[in-house]
């Protein structure tokens, strides 16, 4: 199935942890926010969020700087 992943339309069959494990090969990497269709996620969901054809996801990185 196609996801839209922060921008880009990615093939991906499984739940949020499956894509974060394919794309960042960490299913629950540190400083990272995920939401899917404009609804936040929360980190313990992960695992049993499946993804859905269409669904649109955003991965946010937090960065520190000054």
């Amino acid at each position: 199935m196609t996801l839209t992943v922060n921008g880009e339309a990615v093939a991906h069959d499984g739940t949020v942890a499956d894509l974060l494990a394919a794309r960042l090969l960490d299913p629950r990497p540190p400083g990272i926010a995920v939401a899917v269709n404009d609804a936040v996620v929360l980190r313990d969901d992960w695992p049993r969020r499946r993804l859905a054809e269409g669904d649109v996801v955003e991965i946010v990185t937090a960065v520190a700087g000054g």
